[in-house]
């Protein structure tokens, strides 16, 4: 008898899971929450604020444990070997006029992760949020990834407590992937410093500890309306969330509203033009002002064409630059400075900890400008080179600005001012689409605060050019949303800046 052979077992499967970026959408969409109540999240923040005491000093450098200053380099250096440095860096960049300047620098080699947890209730995805102490926060207290984390945290070399959740995103086959891409942190204060940023499904039961909640993308979203709530390692997890157009079959789950998205002052109708625009640019096949093989073929010439030259130094050889009992800072105050702080948070790994802090001049401005073009939304990005980058150019804001920076960026005016600036703060309230003050990195910068705008201007006939033309200037290009989304699918094009704005963008697309 002849034996039936079996068919041979199916090897291959879709390179892309078109579900993912739906099931996202819906989330999105979903501006309540089934675990947690939209109109609760304010009184269990405040719950969680209470559960835990803070404090945060500024103390001198001799109170400092653990750190030092280096005997032959100056370097603020842990006695570890690990957690990061404090450097000097000269960097010149010679594209038009030569740009040449020195600074203070955090070197941290080892790669993080910032994970955020995912799972389905009801049908809809929620995101498990923490609510995080960082000493460098205006208000400690801010909502962060699932697990937030450098290596030395994770493995520990604080002798402190474990990180909850982390097998989710270390431990292969422990959930399903939905998004990871490595993304580089800010390129003016870290020295090619890079994220494991991920999203990832639990498959399993979870147990939420007491300092976290499930959210929806949608209830996230109305919290970005709010200052100083949703940290920047969430806002660029949240940004690589490869979330599509609001499907039409989505039907939104009844919201109770934080805040209104629509801005103050701003008129329904032109407001809803923008949204509309602005879900025209994520659905499948819609066109764009660039081709996407145009813009990255700009985006490549941009960052040939720099000239580059990044050198460590150090610290205490840093022209300008002066030691002091409890900073490190230029002669003439500008730019920013390097202190000293004591942390005390319960609710960490460790309870009690000091460490050295960067803390900038002022508030920070970081907008984009935007426009419709034949009724789809573009942003206006520009290809800025920061000392810290690893390949010297990434995708910025239109306006990327910390008063008193005293670090040149290519394109900028010699004042110091860069283009746009006056523009976007000049700008009537009836052409803001979108405005909050966010905090950066708060394990790292001192009450570091950018206020984030969305500005519209020009015609939708693109007959009026305006004060920002269809015609780019030098070192910028028009780009949809959509773009900007596949572009963050991979490491180090979007800064972590214009990634903020991404995601602010990707809440207004996906509100009801």
């Amino acid at each position: 008898m002849t034996g039936i052979r079996s068919a041979p077992p199916v090897l291959l499967r879709p390179r892309v899971d078109g579900s993912v970026p739906e099931r996202l959408a819906r989330s999105a969409a979903a501006t309540d929450g089934i675990v947690l109540r939209t109109e609760d999240f304010a009184a269990w923040f405040a719950r969680r604020r209470d559960a835990h005491p803070f404090r945060v000093e500024r103390i001198p450098f001799d109170r400092l444990e653990g750190w030092s200053f280096h005997e032959r380099t100056g370097d603020l250096v842990h006695r570890s070997g690990r957690f990061f440095t404090v450097e000097g860096l000269h960097v010149t960049v010679d594209e038009g006029r030569r740009g040449d300047w020195h600074q203070p620098i955090i070197r941290q080699a080892e790669v993080g992760i910032l994970g955020i947890l995912a799972k389905e209730f009801h049908g809809v995805l929620h995101l498990l949020m923490q609510a995080k102490m960082e000493p460098g926060n205006v208000n400690l207290l801010q909502l962060s990834p699932t697990v937030q984390a450098t290596r030395s945290n994770y493995t520990k070399v604080h002798r402190g407590a474990d990180v909850k959740y982390l097998d989710y995103f270390t431990r292969p086959g422990r959930g399903r992937v939905l998004a990871d891409v490595l993304q580089s942190e800010h390129g003016a204060w870290f020295l090619h410093k890079s994220n494991r940023n991920m999203i990832v499904e639990a498959l399993d039961d979870v147990t939420v500890a007491p300092d976290f909640c499930w959210l929806t993308l949608g209830q996230i979203g109305l919290l970005l309306h709010q200052d100083n709530v949703v940290n920047m390692d969430a806002r660029t997890v949240l940004a690589c969330a490869p979330v599509a157009a609001v499907p039409p079959s989505v039907s939104p789950v009844p919201s109770v509203p934080l805040v209104s998205p629509e801005p103050a002052g701003g008129p329904g109708d032109a407001f809803g033009l923008f949204t509309r625009a602005l879900r025209r640019s994520r659905e499948p096949g819609t066109g764009a002002l660039h081709s996407d093989t145009e813009l990255l073929s700009w985006f490549t010439a941009e960052r040939s064409r720099q000239d580059v030259a990044v050198r460590r130094v150090p610290l205490r050889e840093l022209p300008g630059w002066h030691r002091a009992p409890d900073v490190v800072e230029r002669a003439d105050g500008r730019g920013f400075r390097v202190v000293a702080v004591s942390v005390a948070a319960a609710s960490r790994e460790v309870s009690a900890w000091t460490q050295p802090l960067i803390e900038p001049n002022g508030m920070g401005v970081m907008a984009f400008a935007v426009r419709r073009i034949d009724g789809v939304l573009h942003v206006l990005v520009h290809a800025r080179v920061e000392g810290g980058y690893l390949d010297t150019v990434e995708l910025a804001p239109t306006v990327q600005y910390v008063p008193g920076e005293f670090v040149a960026a290519a394109g900028e005016e010699p004042a110091g001012r860069p283009p746009f600036l006056d523009l976007i703060l000049a700008a009537a309230p009836d052409r803001v689409r979108y405005e909050a003050v966010h905090s950066e990195e708060g394990g790292r910068f001192l009450a570091a605060q950018s206020r984030y705008l969305l500005v519209e201007f020009g015609d939708e006939d693109g007959d009026d050019d305006g004060p920002v033309p269809l015609q780019e200037p030098p070192g910028y290009r028009w780009a949809t949303p959509g773009q900007l989304s596949s572009l963050v699918g991979h490491g180090h094009y979007l800064n972590v800046q214009a990634r903020t704005l991404l995601a602010c963008l990707n809440a207004l697309a996906g509100a009801p």
